[in-house]
């Protein structure tokens, strides 16, 4: 069974200029069957994307949010309106939490652009993720509530959730990830890895006892410092990984590192970019 795992958009322009980029990430996986879109971009040009690709988004089994910040959800709304059919949701029990990022001048809202009352309104299916490990189906999975297993990996302090009337620091509980099963190992995609590249990837390995084939998504080394980049590549060199697509948040210095690195196996996932050749 081949898997295609196409970048609909993506912070970096295609090869030709033809589609939008923006700063977000949305993919779409065709894997065993099942037809996933993993995160909708921040203003829903994925779906004109889509089309001037000629992929038709209007059959989707899944539409699954890494985490709740807006240019991961932001075009979700669009994408609702767009379709016909029933919308099949999957999100962590903390998706609707209102995210803030503190500024020099105050806090400004990164959260998502809908709320639970659309959801409902629009009769959408929603399964709230609890759980550390779900199975959508018997090979493909989603995976939460990452564990810390290093001291480099540091959330933004910039990162907060507004309860009541107060700021409190995101702990990014909300963050998902999703794995395919294959006889390589797991393909991992990410969306923001806010809890740290690294951890995630622990935090699977040790819930599938499996080795990690493939990791797709960011990687929020954007602002990372120099003992993170070199740590995370330190780390990673220990892994069995064979395909690196990482994109996003991984930022211009980090990819820098990480093509030096892994000559072989690294290339920055931009918009557009079609992998179907990966088992």
């Amino acid at each position: 069974m081949k898997i295609k795992i196409t970048t609909l958009i993506e912070n970096k322009e295609d090869n030709y200029n033809k589609l939008k980029n923006e700063h977000g990430l949305s993919l779409l996986i065709e894997a065993y069957g099942e037809k996933i879109l993993f995160d909708t971009g921040k203003s829903g040009d994925f779906l004109d994307n889509s089309k001037d690709l000629n992929i038709d988004l209007k059959n989707l089994d899944y539409v699954i949010l890494s985490h709740g910040h807006y240019d991961h959800s932001g075009g979700f709304k669009r994408l609702v309106k767009s379709l016909n059919s029933k919308t099949n949701l999957l999100v962590s029990e903390e998706f609707f939490l209102k995210k803030y990022k503190r500024l020099d001048d105050g806090f400004k809202f990164n959260g998502n652009s809908f709320d639970r009352d659309f959801v409902f309104e629009n009769n959408i299916n929603i399964e709230f993720i609890k759980e550390d490990f779900k199975k959508i189906s018997d090979k493909i999975y989603l995976f939460k509530n990452f564990k810390v297993f290093n001291d480099f990996e540091k959330i933004e302090d910039c990162f907060y959730l507004k309860k009541d009337n107060d700021f409190i620091k995101d702990d990014f509980k909300d963050e998902v990830a999703l794995g395919i099963d294959t006889d390589k190992g797991i393909i991992l995609v990410l969306g923001c890895a806010h809890i740290g590249i690294t951890n995630i990837i622990e935090s699977v390995k040790r819930i599938t006892n499996k080795e990690i084939f493939a990791v797709f998504g960011g990687s929020h080394l954007v602002k990372a410092s120099k003992i993170r980049i070199l740590e995370t590549i330190k780390y990673l060199k220990k892994q069995n990984i064979k395909v690196l697509r990482l994109s996003h948040c991984t930022g211009d210095k980090a990819c820098s590192e990480l093509k030096r690195e892994f000559k072989d196996i690294f290339k920055y996932n931009k918009t557009g970019d079609i992998n179907d050749d990966l088992v």
